[in-house]
């Protein structure tokens, strides 16, 4: 007998005027009767960092006694918190680590004191301390997302994206002695050199998928309402001829999702450029008013980034800090920075865990599409580590203690989740770091302030 399946590569890319279309994993990317784990097809783990700013209730000592961030129980026989409620379909994925410290993002000096909110961000993938100035002469550490980059990113079109949905113009000085750019960023390529995160969904759509031509030519597209894939349809219609119908289904589903986040971006700006009276005027044309829009628009495009392997590294930074942001479908009405200073009222305290529940209720839907895009012998979720957390612990008195961190997703089966670890007092969070870096694949004896490993 002989084989007739064609093999495709994995790097295929569809083209047209200043647009280039990556392709999802399709079957016809394992050679016939080759097992998909000896092939290059063999996807690699992608890794998402999350940061949220300005602490959780469940960090303080009245959170932390009533559990609203940390299970009760260790081990795998955890009851879900209050906070992570909405992870609760996803516990299989779900890694726990609790009451590990940032000590890093603490004052090391007098001249220091007072900076945590200036300082915080910078710490948070980095684990290393930033150096005090409000001129050019930054210092902090590179992140691990830029480590991850740098070793296994850089045989795709983006070694990696950093996104954002609060503006900071990463210029200047932002008070206590730092420049503005340590709290506008999360992602450093080196301890000199912090990455900008991309506010418009916009920006990030067309890095992702090729520069769209000139700017007079997407201009013209986007008040055309064309779609990228209108410049596609050629090279489209030709692969299609030669796939079987599974591979041709998740083809067109995965161009229909490419589709729905144009056509909604499309809607964000025919909306800003007729409404004088945005929430955001300052914003540009393409970003939502509603938060939580603006949250899922990025989350989509992290996933077909990942899902198409244009990038297998992102960085995304939900808040800024000293945000005075009020979130309506919370239904808690103070602002946001405010709230952080509960001032151990218990009535208080239980509103700011009402918004922290809220805030990582967003993360399902991030998770829910990886978890439900094939990629090789399972799903995106199978082969990534997404890290959601805070580089503060008890917002109210800005200490860096039992600073909350989740992982989730199993590192091609590097974590098994559904565990729950509480970590010696005093355990350097960078030790959660290392692991993710070994779980990743990637071999480093210390990152940050790590003394070891943690058990996951």
């Amino acid at each position: 007998m002989f084989i007739t399946k064609k093999y495709l590569s994995r790097r295929t890319v569809l083209r047209g005027l200043g647009v280039s279309v990556a392709l999802p994993f399709l079957d016809s990317m394992v050679p016939a009767q080759t097992p998909i784990r000896k092939t290059a097809a063999v996807p690699k783990s992608r890794l998402a960092c999350i940061e949220m700013v300005h602490g959780m209730a469940g960090s303080t000592m009245d959170g932390s006694e009533k559990h609203y961030w940390s299970p009760a129980a260790e081990g795998r026989a955890f009851e879900i918190t209050q906070t992570l409620k909405a992870l609760e379909p996803y516990r299989d994925y779900l890694t726990i680590v609790s009451d590990t410290d940032l000590y890093p993002a603490t004052a090391w000096s007098a001249d220091e004191e007072g900076g945590d909110h200036n300082r915080s961000s910078a710490v948070y993938l980095t684990a290393s301390h930033p150096k005090l100035t409000e001129g050019a002469d930054i210092s902090c550490g590179i992140s691990v997302d830029q480590l991850y980059a740098q070793r296994y990113g850089q045989d795709t079109p983006l070694p990696s994206i950093q996104l954002c949905v609060d503006n900071g113009d990463g210029t200047g000085a932002c008070g206590y002695g730092y420049a503005c750019v340590y709290k506008d960023t999360i992602s450093w390529s080196s301890s000199t050199q912090p990455l900008p995160m991309e506010l418009n969904p916009r920006a990030a759509f067309e890095r992702l998928f090729g520069d769209g031509g000139s700017p007079g030519e997407r201009g013209a597209r986007r008040r055309a309402d064309r779609s990228i894939l209108d410049l596609i349809a050629h090279d489209v219609s030709r692969l299609q001829k030669d796939l079987d119908s599974k591979d041709r289904s998740r083809l067109n589903d995965y161009l229909a999702d490419v589709r729905e986040i144009e056509r909604r971006l499309q809607q964000v700006e025919k909306y800003n450029a007729g409404n004088p009276s945005r929430e955001l005027p300052a914003a540009p044309l393409g970003v939502p008013d509603s938060y939580e829009e603006h949250v899922k628009l990025m989350f989509d495009l992290q996933a077909l980034g990942f899902m198409a392997e244009v990038t297998r590294v992102s960085a995304f930074k939900m808040s800024i800090d000293v945000s005075q942001r009020i979130f309506p479908e919370s239904g808690v009405k103070v602002p946001f920075h405010s709230l952080s200073h509960h001032g151990e009222n218990p009535a208080t305290l239980a509103e700011f865990a009402k918004l922290n529940a809220y805030h990582v209720s967003l993360l399902p839907y991030f998770i829910e599409k990886l978890k439900d895009t094939p990629d090789g012998d399972g799903n995106l979720l199978d082969h990534s580590i997404v890290l959601y957390g805070s580089p503060m612990g008890d917002g109210n008195v800005h200490n860096h203690k039992r600073v909350p961190v989740i992982l989730l997703g199993k590192a091609n089966g590097r974590l098994s989740g559904n565990l729950h670890v509480r970590c010696k007092d005093g355990t350097p969070m960078a030790n959660v770091l290392l692991t993710m870096l070994h779980k990743l694949g990637a071999d480093a004896e210390r990152f940050g302030d790590s003394t070891g490993v943690v058990s996951i």
